[in-house]
């Protein structure tokens, strides 16, 4: 038998500490419901976090906890007062991927029947992130203090975010932790792939951008001036052709103000982070990207695909309607999506439903309303919206197919009038000077 810590709420909603014995996690949570209690938190006690009575306690350390209470007034959980101080180094993010695999591998160990602690314990021997590595590390000392997993999360923001942490404690208080760390893994998973697809498809069209930058600087710069000398040795002043004239212009307006243009490039990116960060032109941009003409579908679609993936996932995980839209408008990355979640939010908060405040919001296509209106009447709103993403997952896949395919041959031509331009424009006076030697040849 082991011992559990608990913290849960009576039928008035009044707030309950205590422990109980059980044989696993699973059976506790049962006991604390038999007694007409809904858990909340629920962390098993570890020996090794009582220290010795003989061994007199270190300045500066927290006192032991009792087995039988807190040290808080009237018992309870310690928890609350452990704090595992992170390392300033361990403020950056971790990689997704490795975010992923851990959570999947996590819920695989869980599920099968070994203990979270265990778990983790087998993780942290391998883990070769050093960040993952060290947050690990707190967190088992913490979950062995008698803290709950979820809360030992709360300690790393950078690297559990805040969805990440809600649908832990859902799955904690509903005894379904190895469900709910599933569901982690196949969301993010999904939104990785969904990302890579997009930076993939945006690879080529960068590649070939900067090579026609290159390349027309290169020809500006380094060789329009040498075929500005020979055209002056050879035609002794005459009059070129207006387009090559033009080309000769430019490259020395380009090589005499080098420094302008890197200025204006500078102020321009200076200009747009600034804008950037005022509530006005934060939303400007990000309504901008939705109504950009090639990529304003893909940026719809994913918003679309994340924005029900993410609450469907909340919901079906048991994290109550009102927290899992506030979660989700917190973590769209669009203001435009996000001031209509709050809409949403508000209107179920007065007790209405999703359906109208979606509709006034042009991002979400009618048949999102009709299927999320449909999910509604029936009771099934958590599964109608993953079926909603699982479509538009779909659907980003063509608009990257669609986007790569109008783009790729666009750059191509661009890159090709830019260069066919110069050549040509570098070719006519020379068609005037072969003509020239010719006649003077006869």
């Amino acid at each position: 038998m082991a011992t559990f810590q608990y913290i849960a709420k009576d039928a008035a909603g009044n707030e309950t500490r205590g422990q109980i014995e059980a044989g696993d996690r699973a059976s506790a949570i049962a006991a604390v419901r038999a007694q007409g209690l809904l858990p909340t938190a629920l962390g098993e006690v570890k020996k090794a976090a009582a220290a010795p009575a003989a061994q007199p306690a270190k300045k500066g350390a927290k006192k032991a906890v009792p087995a039988g209470g807190s040290a808080k007034k009237g018992g309870g959980l310690a928890s609350k007062e452990i704090k595992i101080k992170m390392p300033k180094w361990l403020q950056g993010k971790v990689k997704t991927k490795v975010l992923t695999q851990f959570t999947r591998q996590l819920a695989t160990l869980v599920n099968a029947g070994l203990p979270l602690m265990r778990g983790l314990e087998v993780l942290k021997r391998q883990m070769k992130d050093p960040q993952m590595n060290e947050a690990l590390v707190g967190i088992s000392e913490n979950i062995a203090a008698g803290g709950t997993f979820s809360e030992s999360l709360t300690q790393y923001p950078k690297i559990f975010d805040n969805l990440y942490v809600n649908m832990v404690k859902a799955g904690e208080a509903g005894g379904v932790l190895e469900v709910v760390l599933g569901r982690l893994a196949e969301f993010a998973e999904k939104s990785e792939k969904i990302k890579n697809k997009v930076k993939g498809a945006m690879i080529y069209p960068i590649v070939v951008l900067v090579a026609a930058i290159g390349i027309t600087a290169f020809l500006l710069v380094a060789v329009i001036p040498k075929f500005k000398q020979v055209f002056n040795d050879m035609l002794g002043g005459a009059a070129l052709p207006a387009i090559t004239q033009a080309v000769i212009d430019l490259s020395e307006w380009v090589q005499h103000n080098g420094l302008t243009i890197a200025i204006i490039v500078a102020a321009v990116v200076v200009i747009k982070k600034v804008v950037g960060k005022t509530p006005a032109g934060a939303k400007f941009y990000d309504l901008l990207s939705l109504k950009m003409p090639v990529t304003g579908t893909l940026v719809q679609r994913t918003a679309v695909s994340r924005v029900t993936r993410t609450l469907g996932t909340l919901l079906s995980s048991g994290v109550p309607i009102l927290q899992s839209l506030v979660i989700v408008r917190d973590t769209t990355g669009n203001r435009i999506v996000s001031q209509a979640l709050q809409n949403v939010h508000d209107a179920v908060k007065e007790g209405e439903g999703m359906t109208q405040p979606l509709a006034q919001c042009s991002v979400f296509p009618p048949m999102v309303v009709s299927m999320v209106e449909v999910g509604e009447e029936t009771g099934a709103l958590a599964d109608m919206l993953t079926r909603i993403a699982n479509t538009y997952d779909d659907e980003v896949d063509n608009a990257v197919a669609g986007m790569t395919a109008a783009i790729e041959p666009a750059l191509i031509i661009v890159l090709a009038v830019v260069v066919g331009t110069i050549v040509i424009a570098m070719f006519l006076p020379m068609i005037k000077i072969i003509s020239s030697v010719s006649g003077a040849g006869a």
